[in-house]
């Protein structure tokens, strides 16, 4: 079985998504399997995480493999100087993949270099989170029934939002209209709007954040003004505040629309907007398992095929 890593979103064709897509759609009719049964899961977190930690982990579980790793370096060989190569190939020893979120950008796609076993990407820095963007695609797909042609409005953080670079990077096979909304400060940076004019990739942007100019959304995609990335915090305290999505804005908008996060939240959409049919980043957040129970069986090479065909379901 042909194994792969999962470093960048970047590396996916257009039906190379949509066959993740298809696994994820197996996995939430059965999450419970044992396809990964003998098999061991690291997961390695250098970064504080709450949902894609435990959903990664919960996703080994339900397939049937064992966890190791740890939620915090300082409490790992990290702390007394063991080097990023050193630790991925110590780990390499006990483990079948290995998930790592790191907070240097290209710490992944190194350890991918270096690594004898997968590795999975579980966010580098403001670089790539590309499992959180393939459960985004899964989300919008089944929200939308499609991802093409579609008005995704990118709001809050976009200069260190891996999340929203990620997604642009998916995006460009289905022919997206991005709506790029920020301060100056947090505005999305050059090197992303260069990819979309190279890819013809339509976007707007705007400094404004309010009902008309959320009209016309498919997806509204709201970020978090992450205060880690800041090395000033009198800029951090002048923008954190800026765009707060609240229930009143919601009135004229699509039928369609969805709500999108990828958590945590801090006040960027207000408490009032959870009850609003609209509202859909808890479901998204509980796709996050589909998703990541298709990246293990994508890169140990379990086929669509296999995940068919599997007898190991349990109910």
């Amino acid at each position: 079985m042909e194994k792969h890593n999962f470093v960048t979103i970047a590396d996916l064709s257009r039906e190379k998504i949509m066959y993740l897509i298809e696994m994820a759609q197996e996995f939430e009719k059965h999450p419970n399997r044992e396809l990964l049964k003998g098999r061991v899961v690291a997961t390695l977190f250098y970064e504080p995480s709450t949902r894609t930690r435990l959903s990664f982990e919960t996703a080994a579980n339900r397939l049937g493999a064992r966890v190791i790793g740890f939620s915090d370096a300082k409490a790992s060989s990290v702390s007394k100087g063991e080097t990023l190569k050193d630790t991925i190939l110590m780990v390499s020893n006990y483990a079948d993949v290995i998930a790592m979120r790191h907070y240097i950008e290209g710490a992944a796609q190194y350890a991918s270099e270096v690594a004898p076993v997968p590795i999975i990407n579980a966010g580098d820095g403001a670089h790539e989170h590309p499992s959180q963007c393939l459960l985004d695609l899964y989300s919008i797909y089944k929200t939308q029934g499609t991802l093409e042609n579609l008005n995704i409005y990118l709001v809050g953080d976009l200069k260190y939002g891996r999340t929203v670079h990620s997604l642009i990077t998916a995006m460009r096979h289905f022919n997206p209209t991005f709506h790029f909304v920020a301060p100056k400060e947090l505005a999305m940076p050059k090197e992303y709007k260069l990819y979309c004019d190279e890819h013809g990739i339509r976007y707007q942007e705007h400094t404004a954040f309010n009902d008309k100019i959320i009209a016309d959304a498919d997806i509204i995609y709201m970020t978090r003004v992450q205060k880690e990335r800041f090395s000033d915090l009198m800029e951090y305290e002048r923008v954190k505040n800026v765009y707060i999505l609240r229930n009143d804005m919601l009135a004229n908008v699509k039928d369609n629309m969805r709500i999108l996060h990828p958590l945590p939240r801090v006040n960027e959409i207000a408490y009032d907007v959870d009850g609003n049919p609209h509202a859909y980043y808890i479901q998204q957040a509980q796709n996050g398992l589909y998703a990541r129970e298709a990246i293990f069986s994508y890169v140990l090479g379990i086929s669509l095929e296999d995940i068919r065909n599997d007898k190991t379901i349990i109910p």
